[in-house]
Formats: structure tokens, C-alpha cells, sequence
């Protein structure tokens, strides 16, 4: 479960950004919670939602050809040098007081264009600190990081944000990121013989025809898009349940918002654990559709304790889909186009995300957030069921992707036949 930690740049990797996003986490639910308390609307919300995320959908394309372009180990200190910027500035403007809401808006869309190139980078690193051998491995423990501060992250912050405010919460995300910029800089990288062909324009055209020409990525990236448009708005909507549904306050939106951090840590460590790519694709739609059904559930509870249940298996179906989708995109993708797909990859999991956002908070201020978190339960159960009728065809296209990449050997329509679930 932990073969890829032998890698030294990655284990450097690991620790940095184990620190670093407990940090982010804190200023995620932080933040939700002083635009909540400044404005008290349902619709604000999915605005700063739509913010910070946008600018993913429209210069993810950008930072995909500058990640196949440039050093990536020097492209993400950068990125991240520059979201430590910002954090400070949101902890000044709010220990200062004077924070208003469009201070957050700016600079939340001001981290979207910083996560835009962060995003393709970072990713398409890790097969540089770990190998083609270790890399599901990597991702997958990535994952459980991520989420093993999302669990830790904002139970903090809710304890913060009750005891002295939102402020600290940012000042500490700024101060994290000390941790993930030193272990960048402290790693042995030999960079890589990348030598782009044409124009930026063209390249750019290239990653997104080269995805556009392989089915099994485009359906899986497809997926991923529409449950990042109906499911991931549910995040946004959480202070309206911990306040207004449940009673909970600020501390219980660091609960809620953990719960689901348990889940998703739980569903990484699932995946740490397998070895290869087989029968992958079949993960994608069953968690697909149990992240719907368990939305769905949790959206009818009125009762706390039930709700924070509830969240563990939308956190853990959630992240098997999002974690095992990254996992055979990279596995698909060849060295010299990695961050260019990797790009679509964060313009369907972050870009699609902000428009779900916008709706989701202006339909719970017209219909109730209970009920828009219904409705897009509903939308991913019918996703992950159109994905699942397409996807006898994308084995084999999927088998012969694998094969391109000298992954594995043999027949691919006997592989088929006779595992019944060759992947895709």
C-alpha cells in the first residue's frame, strides 16, 4: 500500500503536501463560513464557488502546454509560491477587518488562475518522483492525503472559526505552504527531453484532439465533468445544512465537511492497495452511481449525526471515482502529451465544478438547498448508468490503449473474453 514512499522526491512530495493541504482545507471551510456570515446567502456562495474555479475551465488548456513545455518540479514551486501569496493576503484583509466580500471573490478567482497551471503541472509530476511502475500506486496515495487532511483540515478550522475567527485559519494556509515549497526545492529531478513541436496554439489543439480520438478517455473524462457539474456542488451548500437544516454552527460544518473527508481518505486507501488497471472502469460506474445514492439519502436527513454518516459514503464513492478516472488517464496518456490531457482532466473535475456551483446556489435560493442536492443525486445515478452501457466497448479500446503503452501483452478481444472485465 505505501511501495511508492520508497522513492525518496516522492516521500519529499508527500510530507510537504500532507502539511500544506491540512492548511488549504482549513481556509476552504473558513472561507465558505465568512461569506456565509457576511452575506447570510445561499446564491454568494455558489458565486465564490464559481470564482475560484472558472478560471480552471478557461486556463487549465494554457497551463497544460506550459506543464509538456517547462520543468514541471519548477512550474509547481512557483504555483504554489503564488497561492502562499494569496493566502496571506486574505489572513491580513481579515485579521485587519476590513474584509469585504468582493476581496474574496478576487482573490478566490485570483487562486483559480494559480490552480489552473498548478493542477496539470503537479500531476503530470508524480510519474517524474515515482515511475510509470509506482505511478497508480502515487495517485492513489495522494488521494488518501488529500483527504486525510480534508479530515483533519476542517475540524480544525470549525474549532477556529468558533474560537477566534477566520483569519488565523487563512494565516495558517499561508504559513503550510512553507512545508511543500521546501520539500520541492530539496528534490533530485533529472528533467525530462521534452521537446515541444509547433505553436502553443497547436499544441493546445493537439492534447485536446488527441483525447478527443481516444474513447475510453474521453467517456471517462465525460463522467467525470458531468458529476463535477450536478454532484461536487454539494460542497458548496454545506453551511446552509450545518446552519439552517441541522443546527450544527461552524463547528458543525467542520464535522459535516470531515465525514465526508473520512470517506474519501477510506476509498484512497482502497485503491492503494490494488495493483494494476484491471476492472478499473467498472469502479468508476458503481461509485459513480453510489455517490448519486448516497447524495440522495443525505439530502433527506434532517437529524446531524445521520447527515455526518451519510457523507462518509458520498466522500468515499466520490473520491474511487475521481481517484481511479486519474489513475487510467495517466495510465493511457503518453509522456509527451501527459499534461495537456491532464488539463482536460482539471477542466472537467475543477472547470465544470463553478458552473454547477452558480446553479446549485442560485436553484437553493429559489427551491431549497435539500432539494438541489436531491436532484443532482438523481443526475449522477443517471450518469454512471449511460457510462455503464458504453462500457463493454471501452474494455476493448481500453485494452489496446494499454497495449500502445507496452503495459501488458496479448490478444486483446481474448483478454477480453476471458477476464470479462479487462479495463478500462
Amino acid at each position: 500500500m505505501l511501495r511508492s514512499l520508497r522513492h525518496r522526491n516522492f516521500r519529499l512530495f508527500f510530507t510537504g503536501q500532507l502539511i500544506s493541504l491540512v492548511g488549504t482545507w482549513m481556509q476552504t471551510v473558513a472561507e465558505s463560513w465568512l461569506v456565509y456570515r457576511l452575506t447570510g446567502s445561499a446564491a454568494m456562495l455558489g458565486v465564490i464557488g464559481f470564482s475560484s474555479q472558472i478560471p480552471v475551465f478557461l486556463f487549465a488548456p494554457i497551463g497544460g502546454a506550459v506543464a509538456d513545455r517547462y520543468n514541471r518540479q519548477y512550474v509547481v514551486i512557483g504555483t504554489q509560491t503564488a497561492a502562499m501569496l494569496l493566502a496571506g493576503v486574505l489572513a491580513s484583509l481579515t485579521l485587519t477587518g476590513v474584509v469585504q466580500v468582493w476581496h474574496v471573490a478576487v482573490l478566490a478567482a485570483s487562486l483559480g488562475v494559480v490552480n489552473a497551471f498548478d493542477i496539470p503541472a503537479r500531476q503530470s509530476f508524480i510519474v517524474e518522483m515515482v515511475g510509470r511502475e509506482d505511478l497508480p500506486n502515487a495517485i492513489a496515495l495522494n488521494s488518501s492525503m488529500f483527504n486525510g487532511a480534508r479530515i483533519v483540515g476542517p475540524a480544525v478550522a470549525g474549532v477556529l472559526v468558533a474560537a477566534i475567527g477566520e483569519g488565523w485559519c487563512f494565516a495558517a494556509n499561508a504559513i503550510s505552504y512553507i512545508a511543500v515549497i521546501t520539500g520541492l526545492f530539496m528534490m533530485n529531478v533529472p528533467r525530462s527531453a521534452q521537446k515541444p513541436v509547433g505553436s502553443a496554439v497547436q499544441r493546445i489543439r493537439e492534447g485536446f484532439s488527441w483525447v478527443a480520438r481516444n474513447a475510453p478517455i474521453r467517456d471517462i473524462l465525460l463522467l467525470l465533468g458531468s458529476v463535477s457539474l450536478l454532484g461536487m456542488p454539494f460542497s458548496v451548500l454545506m453551511p446552509i445544512f450545518a446552519d439552517r437544516i441541522l443546527h450544527g454552527g461552524a463547528s458543525g460544518l467542520g464535522i459535516l465537511m470531515g465525514a465526508s473527508g473520512v470517506g474519501a481518505c477510506a476509498g484512497a486507501l482502497t485503491l492503494a492497495a490494488r495493483r494494476g488497471v484491471r476492472g478499473l472502469g467498472s469502479w468508476v460506474m458503481i461509485a459513480c452511481g453510489g455517490f448519486g445514492v448516497s447524495l440522495a439519502c443525505f439530502s433527506l436527513s434532517r437529524v446531524f449525526w445521520l447527515s455526518a454518516v451519510l457523507l462518509v459514503p458520498v466522500g468515499y464513492s466520490m473520491m474511487v471515482q475521481m481517484a481511479s478516472s486519474n489513475t487510467l488517464i495517466q495510465t493511457y496518456s503518453p509522456d509527451y502529451i501527459r499534461g495537456r490531457v491532464m488539463a482536460v482532466y482539471s477542466m472537467m473535475f475543477m472547470g465544470m465544478a463553478p458552473l454547477g456551483s452558480l446553479l446549485a446556489g442560485s436553484l437553493a435560493h429559489q427551491l431549497g438547498a435539500p432539494e438541489v442536492v436531491l436532484g443532482s443525486g438523481i443526475g449522477c445515478v443517471i450518469a454512471a448508468a449511460v457510462f455503464g452501457r458504453r462500457l463493454p466497448k471501452l474494455r476493448i479500446a481500453a485494452r489496446e490503449m494499454i497495449l500502445a503503452q507496452q503495459m501488458v501483452a496479448g490478444n486483446p478481444a481474448e483478454e477480453v473474453t476471458a477476464t470479462g472485465t479487462e479495463e478500462e
